[in-house]
């Protein structure tokens, strides 16, 4: 099945009709667009990963560094069901041939993408000449201009039509940008099969370091004579001791299963550098500690030499590849060291993180606005550090109604705790849309009645009504964070005795990627994230 541009182009372009002012809607609607360039370390000619910018292709499917877009659309015409969609991508010349791969051919080019024609760029100069004098009066419309934000579009191809003698064509960036993030927001069906693929093969990942790790705890990670020390290390020989180590098992399984980019840069933490929401480092070791008598050096727990082993503590992995340039984006924390199950503290955190995302699936549906989610989250959280004594309950010793539940969340300290978003829009960008997801004027907020604290709001990148056919991640977290928990040293609601026994998990967050169906949501992330399933993973259990 290849890419629907064409379905993409109409959407896009009917949704700048309906943006425009009433004189603009009948008018020709061209949009120009440049692809991404091949990116260059600084001052040399050394290649760095291309990915194609989003929009060009979600309007043409094509990944060819240096193409460019011309589409031509009228509403009320033939354009309107079959627009003009004109790609244009480099011509394949001997150097191209010899370092690298060429780009397809014309010829190859049109069995591959949904498009009317195919040129080079040297003819795009001529093409926009000929759309100029087919139709007189278009409006054109490019992604802003001289931002950094995107592909440069270079100034003669607008020259061109800004030119006296196309008095009546216009340039606007006003419109394209926003029509784009609009339509982007929901998925059509072969979006979600793109976004299927990028979370089975980042579930794969997620659960083969999870089984590495529980190969080790059970002593079957063992090395053949002469394995790292007269030849290197083979990949079933591999522990993990490092974040690093945890970080190269899951790129290299989704990199075997096809996956060319990772969607955005690995967070794999360790210990209480959990606590750091986008900690993307990755270079620390696990935490050590010494050997104490009654830990018998038996196989059932890795160690690194006979005097340490490693501390219980927690690894958190938000990670995910992208597939034909949609993205996944997946978090899981597990245990490390203690046998590969969670201490005490570490399970209650654990298990009040899962109950959060539980109970804010439960919710998903069309029309539900994700500032409820968000609350929904907050008051889980109160509820739960009532439970384990964090937070202070009206039959707390010296307690009183200033400690109940509504005063608590109306005093905003769970955002100490959790101080992020629940979730956002996923799909070519891993945060996806920002404009469409959190507009800028936004009369859909404060609409809810009881809303807690402003300070849950802060950061959310999602703040409008679900509709069908979005995908938004959910991602419950709960962090000690030293600094965060500054301003909340003093507060009244915490028992700070019992925090401090919980201040050593570091933070833990688990998320999901969900489709919002008609009646509810579909879960599109396949590595389970129950207690039972994952201590015993990860304790080489089964």
């Amino acid at each position: 099945m290849s890419f629907p541009a064409k379905q993409h182009v109409i959407r896009t372009s009917e949704k700048i009709v309906q943006l425009l002012p009433a004189a603009e809607k009948t008018k020709p609607q061209v949009i120009l667009l440049a692809g991404q360039t091949t990116p260059f370390r600084n001052d040399t000619d050394r290649e760095l990963p291309f990915r194609q910018e989003s929009n060009f292709f979600y309007l043409s499917g094509c990944a060819v560094p240096e193409s460019y877009l011309l589409i031509t659309y009228q509403a009320g015409t033939s354009l309107s069901q079959n627009p003009s969609i004109n790609l244009f991508i480099p011509k394949a010349e001997l150097p191209d041939i010899m370092w690298s791969v060429p780009p397809p051919s014309p010829e190859e080019a049109k069995k591959m993408y949904d498009v009317t024609e195919i040129s080079h760029p040297p003819g795009l100069h001529k093409a926009i000449q000929t759309a100029l004098k087919a139709f007189p009066g278009a409006l054109f419309h490019t992604l802003p201009r001289n931002s950094p934000l995107f592909p440069i579009l270079p100034e003669g191809y607008t020259a061109a039509i800004l030119s006296p003698d196309n008095e009546s064509s216009a340039v606007t960036d006003a419109y394209l940008l926003t029509a784009l993030q609009h339509v982007r927001l929901i998925k059509d069906e072969h979006e979600i099969a793109l976004l299927r693929q990028a979370n089975d093969i980042s579930s794969r990942a997620h659960e083969t370091v999870m089984r590495v790790l529980g190969r080790a705890v059970r002593g079957k990670i063992l090395l053949e004579k002469g394995a790292g020390v007269d030849r290197p290390l083979l990949p079933g020989e591999w522990l993990i001791e490092k974040e690093a180590e945890a970080e190269a098992i899951f790129v290299a399984s989704c990199r075997r299963e096809g996956a060319v980019h990772q969607a955005y840069l690995p967070i794999v933490a360790a210990s209480t550098r959990a606590s750091t929401l986008h900690y993307c480092c990755n270079d620390r070791e696990f935490a050590w500690g010494p050997v104490k008598p009654h830990d018998h050096h038996n196989h059932n727990e890795f160690t690194q030499g006979p005097t340490k082993e490693l501390n219980p503590q927690v690894l958190l992995i938000d990670a995910g590849c992208e597939w034909n340039c949609y993205s996944a984006d997946i978090t899981r924390t597990m245990p490390v060291g203690n046998g590969g199950k969670f201490t005490p503290e570490a399970k209650a955190i654990y298990e009040l993180v899962l109950e959060m995302q539980k109970l804010s699936m439960e919710i998903l549906r069309p029309g539900l606005h994700w500032d409820a989610v968000q609350l929904l989250c907050h008051r889980t959280l109160v509820k739960g550090f009532q439970r384990l004594g964090i937070f202070k309950s009206p039959s707390s010793d010296n307690s009183g109604s200033w400690n109940a539940e509504e005063a608590i969340l109306a005093s905003g300290v769970s955002a100490a705790f959790f101080p992020h978003g629940v979730g956002h829009s996923l799909g070519m960008d891993v945060h996806d849309v920002p404009n469409a997801s959190k507009p800028a004027v936004n009369n859909t907020v404060g609409k809810e009645g009881s809303r807690g604290n402003e300070a849950f709001y802060a950061f959310l990148r999602l703040r409008i009504p679900l509709e069908k056919d979005m995908v938004v991640t959910v991602e419950p977290g709960i962090y000690f964070s030293p600094h965060l928990l500054a301003p909340v040293r003093d507060s009244k609601h915490i028992d700070h005795e019992v925090l401090k026994r919980y201040e050593s998990v570091g933070g833990v967050r688990i998320e999901d990627d969900v489709l919002i169906t008609e009646n509810g949501f579909e879960n599109l992330t396949k590595v389970r994230s129950d207690v039972a399933w994952l201590e015993q993973v990860c304790a080489g259990e089964i």
